[in-house]
């Protein structure tokens, strides 16, 4: 993720322009490692909170509150006591370093104007929150660093404060034409990694971007470049520059189907297969990149039982299909036992006693055929035997073929919850499934008094021409759309012989627009097996033909008249309701 030092730019030019003159109204420690502050600005008021944790280190604006322990840290107090009520003058950051210095006015106990320094430095394990006099030395700090933790420098009270050069880098806004090119050329390493070790602030994701936009092999290495290539690669490193200079950020997230896979202050263009949401705040776009990722992990982590159920029973069920399959195919020549029964009965008399086979002419075919005997037995006794062979067959053929049919059937349904466990996208959907597979048998429930409350909502979306798109998010989703949501001439899409959601599209009684159908199917596309797929055919249908099959599961459903349509699973111009 690009917590990186141009990150920090946007984070820099937001919080100065929304907390420069406001007032510190509240300081709360919620966490060890964490401050929370309010303050209050001619805009209203503002939550800040900055993180030192060592596993992920953050700064935002946000609206949420956190309890804070009963007993105010030490840290929090001694910031009470100096900057509570204090106006923050500026918040700044020192070329690209993943610093931001808040610089705060106040009044000391005699009465005078005062300055202090509170400094949040976002470094990964070493991330720290340092309180600092106008002269630069440390009052104290969130983390306190002696000599025997670090050899770099100490974060102890008294001690002067200075940013650690542990790596010397060059600061890429001041760098001109010849220190790009002799910083470069001294790295053995691959352009990409040329760029973000030799430069403060830039990430490898940055750096590979810069690379991209200059169209050259971020694998290279600088002595495999001619002078134009560097020229052209510094025009663009400029360009880059230019805009942090300037300002001009453009916050955004980078979505890879529905999981967050990067954010940047600034266009990422070699991403252009992900999904991007643009953003008007740099703390929005951290808040809702780290709580969507937090949130997925949690569901992942509450998934991993409801997947452990359906893989174990899918397992299961494949084997016995296979095993089904093949004692399947042992009764595939039952009808010829039924033949010879039947010539040994017709020609039979001519055998000679203890003959080991009869050749005759088979009837059906018209064929000379030859049929092995038991010598020890009679004509008669061996047509028998032939018959009891047929029968056993045929008998074991009729049940396997039902018994195949309900394993295919248990296949498919549990794929479908597979899928309906891909599309899950909050816990509530989980508490649904779950409820489902207790339903249908994988789980024992547990009796309760109290009833499982179920909350989880279908996905709904909004076509460009302004019909209502209802996406099941399960199976017991699918089967209340379909059967008791969705009306007679409402239109049912579903992608063909794959697991996936039901789409139900609200006409109302007119006629969908083709731009419509296209985007019912994308969602169709998307919430199903086929997701990411180039193409993917999708049925659909008036809701009116769509029946569901005596006995059938929920969410299963046949039809007959449709029609088809050929589309991609990208719904990023699709709008989403948010209920």
């Amino acid at each position: 993720m690009a917590f990186d030092g141009i990150t920090i730019a946007a984070l820099a030019q937001e919080l100065n322009d929304t907390l420069a003159g406001g007032r510190i109204a509240k300081i709360a420690q919620p966490e060890n490692d964490e401050l929370l502050l309010t303050i209050k600005t001619p805009g209203g008021q503002k939550k800040l909170c900055i993180s030192a944790s060592a596993s992920l280190p953050l700064i935002y604006l946000t609206d949420d509150n956190k309890p804070s322990p009963m007993t105010a840290p030490g840290f929090c107090m001694l910031l009470r006591k100096h900057i509570g009520n204090g106006r923050i003058l500026s918040v700044r950051q020192p070329s690209l370093e993943r610093v931001l210095f808040f610089d705060i006015e106040h009044l000391d106990e005699m009465g005078d104007l005062c300055k202090k320094i509170l400094i949040a430095e976002i470094m990964g394990k070493h991330s720290n929150i340092i309180f600092c006099d106008d002269k630069s030395r440390i009052i104290d700090s969130i983390k306190h660093v002696s000599a025997q933790m670090s050899s770099v420098r100490e974060v102890l009270p008294g001690r002067e404060y200075f940013i650690p050069e542990t790596t010397k880098k060059e600061d890429p806004l001041h760098a001109d034409r010849e220190l790009f090119i002799q910083t470069l050329s001294s790295s053995s390493f691959p352009l990409s990694k040329a760029l973000y070790t030799g430069f403060t602030g830039i990430s490898p994701v940055v750096a590979e971007e810069i690379c991209y936009l200059s169209g050259l092999e971020s694998r290279m290495t600088a002595r495999d470049m001619t002078e134009e290539m560097f020229l052209h690669l510094y025009k663009q490193f400029s360009y880059y520059m230019e805009q942090i200079s300037s300002l001009e950020f453009s916050p955004a997230i980078y979505y890879d189907k529905n999981e967050p896979k990067e954010f940047s202050a600034l266009p990422l263009t070699h991403f252009s297969n992900y999904r991007k949401e643009s953003f008007d705040s740099i703390s929005r776009v951290i808040r809702t990149f780290y709580s969507s990722r937090e949130t997925l992990t949690r569901i992942r982590q509450k998934s991993a039982d409801l997947r452990h159920v359906v893989q174990t029973a899918l397992e299961r069920n494949r084997k016995k299909y296979e095993l089904q399959a093949k004692q399947l195919k042992d009764t595939e020549n039952r009808e010829q036992y039924k033949v010879y029964g039947e010539l040994l009965h017709t020609y039979g008399y001519s055998l000679e006693p203890g003959a080991k086979s009869l050749t005759a002419l088979n009837y059906y075919t018209n064929e000379e055929i030859t049929i092995p005997l038991d010598e020890h037995l009679t004509p008669s006794e061996n047509a028998q035997r032939f018959f009891s062979r047929y029968n056993k067959q045929k008998r074991t053929f009729e049940a396997l073929t039902e018994r195949i049919k309900e394993t295919l059937d248990d296949i498919h349904y549990l794929e479908s919850i597979s899928t309906s466990l891909d599309i899950a996208s909050a816990e509530e959907d989980l508490t649904q499934i779950k409820e489902e597979l207790t339903e249908a048998g994988y789980i024992r429930r547990r009796y309760s008094k109290q009833k499982v409350r179920i909350t989880s909502k279908p996905f709904h979306y909004i076509s460009s021409d302004g019909f209502h798109m209802y996406v099941g998010k399960n199976n017991l989703q699918n089967e209340e759309l379909t059967f008791h949501f969705a009306s007679g001439n409402d239109w049912w899409f579903h992608a063909k012989k794959v697991p996936g959601s039901h789409v139900i599209v609200k006409s109302n009684g007119e006629e969908l627009p083709d731009r419509t159908f296209e985007e019912a199917g994308r969602l169709a596309a998307y919430y199903s097996k086929s997701r990411g797929a180039e193409k993917a055919e999708i049925d659909y249908i008036e809701k009116k033909h769509v029946k569901k099959p005596a006995g059938g599961r929920p969410g299963f459903v046949i039809y007959h008249t449709n029609y088809s349509l050929i589309i991609d699973s990208d719904i990023s111009g699709i709008e989403e309701v948010k209920e």
